[in-house]
């Protein structure tokens, strides 16, 4: 009677032992899947992000020319506006 009392309990400590190493294998391997996709999700992103603060964008010459003429206009405006405001400035 008494194997049987310590055949029950090593199988009940085996069955404990392979839990606890089963839930820390599936944590092991979830927190392993989150870091990859975590670092999956980062590359995508910086695929994506604008590249404005290291200069690498590329500009079309089409889009230049369209760049040039809308800064020629603004400086027009600009001019205009300035004129205007000395004129008021003269009037007082």
């Amino acid at each position: 009677m008494a194997q049987q009392h310590d055949t029950g309990s090593g199988t009940l400590a085996t069955l404990v032992t392979g839990a606890v190493l089963g839930a820390a294998g599936l944590a092991w391997w979830l927190l392993n899947e989150a870091d990859r996709r975590r670092r999956y999700g980062a590359q995508k992103s910086m695929l994506h992000a604008p590249r404005m603060q290291d200069g690498s964008e590329v500009l079309d010459s089409a889009d230049n020319g369209h760049l040039e003429e809308r800064v020629e206009k603004l400086n027009a405006e600009i001019a205009r506006v300035r004129a205007q405001l000395e004129g008021l400035g003269s009037e007082e």
